[in-house]
């Protein structure tokens, strides 16, 4: 695996890559629709490249750099410390381009991406000075894995946390970890910004480790002894925390309600963003089929010309239209409840961020089975190893095993907390 090898001290430099998308003279390139229309033009490239993108557990440098140096890796970035400062909803669209592209480079982009978001509505002020010094690329798990002791500089901070996502071209990650004193008692869970320089990208992700979201760069990252200073490091209750009067200190800092840091129906978002786009590169080609290939079954006759088509065809656009819009709304709506706290001081409750996911997910169900259509009527020729139909089924199919696509798990979570028990999830 090719991976970016940064020095702490200092970050590298990114030359143009040959052919640079995010070139564009007389264009105002700090606007969402400047970097729909890169990632448009990039889903060629990605398309082409899948196979290599699979084998390789991530996407090449080459579209590293032209994400990079067009800003893409910034949009969640405070205007404060030179980025962007794009709306969530925003950073949710260009996802889904990206994933039209390649759902494994989508969920690798997004997932290195997003996390600069997290660091701008709970770190301090001297933290965030220190990582958007430069572009961040953060990888997270949030499942506490290995172990963290105080010391009088800071955390010794230690372990191995798996399914990093966005990892191959990461500057940092976000790693959480229970904490202890140096007489071992418990402090509780922190969160750790990590330097690329303290931890290990380890091989195991990639080829055919796994069933899909192969290009999506989870690999596991190990630390093996690091020194985590106190401003890289917050108490994790991102899904639970109370805004109060004040609101987080990104909120205090950016005066951006973006930055109140609810994180259920975000993470969520981020995630279904990639199944919006695999649906979507599903379409592509069920749409390139209808144009060129006969029906399946008796009477051969063009696809266009069969009812059954048409309303596999109809529907197909049904399910995907109503799956970006509910991901798009709920996201509008987890602004609006932002900007209420701001306007009334009325708490946006974790119930309220938790029921949006449950929006979300309804559209991840539409997406999921959108592409269960699709690949089901385009034929048996899509369903041949290494077609790009068989390799949206399979990414799909990853998307499927991972917690957030439990469903009745969040639901029953959600309901727990209306009754009074903790958030578990």
């Amino acid at each position: 695996m090719t991976a970016s090898l940064y020095a702490c001290e200092s970050e590298p430099d990114h030359p143009a890559a040959e052919g640079d998308l995010g070139a564009g003279a007389g264009k105002d390139l700090s606007t969402v629709d400047h970097l729909l229309e890169v990632a448009a033009r990039l889903r060629p490239t990605l398309l082409a490249a899948q196979a290599e993108h699979e084998a390789l557990g991530g996407y090449a440098e080459a579209i590293h750099k032209q994400l990079l140096d067009a800003g893409f890796y910034r949009m969640l970035q405070p205007k404060r410390y030179g980025g962007l400062e794009f709306s969530l909803e925003d950073f949710l669209r260009v996802g889904i381009e990206i994933s039209r592209g390649d759902p494994g480079v989508g969920w690798s982009f997004i997932l290195g991406a997003g996390h600069t978001w997290h660091v701008a509505s709970f770190f301090p002020e001297q933290a965030q000075r220190e990582l958007f010094a430069s572009d961040l690329i953060a990888p997270g798990r949030t499942i506490p894995r290995g172990r963290a002791v105080r010391t009088a500089d800071g955390y010794q901070l230690a372990g191995t946390w798996d399914y990093c996502s966005g990892s191959m071209w990461s500057t940092h990650a976000m790693l959480v970890a229970p904490t202890f004193t140096a007489d071992d008692q418990a402090l509780g869970l922190r969160v750790f910004i990590v330097p690329r320089c303290d931890y290990e990208i380890l091989d195991d992700w990639g080829g055919d480790r796994t069933i899909g979201m192969r290009a999506s760069s989870s690999n596991s990252l190990r630390v093996e002894a690091a020194l985590i200073p106190e401003h890289l490091s917050v108490v994790y209750d991102f899904k639970d925390h109370t805004l109060g009067e004040h609101g987080t200190i990104g909120y205090q800092l950016h005066g951006n309600p973006m930055y109140l840091g609810r994180t259920i129906a975000f993470f969520n978002c981020e995630l279904v963003a990639t199944q919006v786009g695999a649906a979507w590169a599903a379409f592509d080609v069920f749409d390139q089929l209808m144009a060129g290939r006969p029906a399946s079954f008796p009477p051969v006759i063009p696809r266009t010309e069969s009812a059954e088509y048409h309303r596999w065809y109809g529907k197909l656009l049904a399910q995907i239209d109503a799956a970006e819009t509910l991901l798009l709304a709920a996201m509008r709506q987890y602004t609006e409840l932002g900007r209420r706290w701001e306007r009334t001081r009325q708490e946006f409750t974790p119930e309220e961020d938790a029921r949006l996911r449950g929006v979300i997910l309804q559209g991840a169900q539409l997406a999921n089975e959108a592409v269960d259509l699709a690949f089901a009527t385009a034929g048996s020729s899509a369903a041949r190893l290494g077609s790009p139909m068989e390799k949206y089924y399979r990414d799909v199919a990853m998307f499927k095993t991972h917690i957030a696509a439990k469903w009745d798990v969040t639901y029953g979570s959600v309901s727990r907390y209306h009754f009074g028990q903790p958030l578990t999830f």
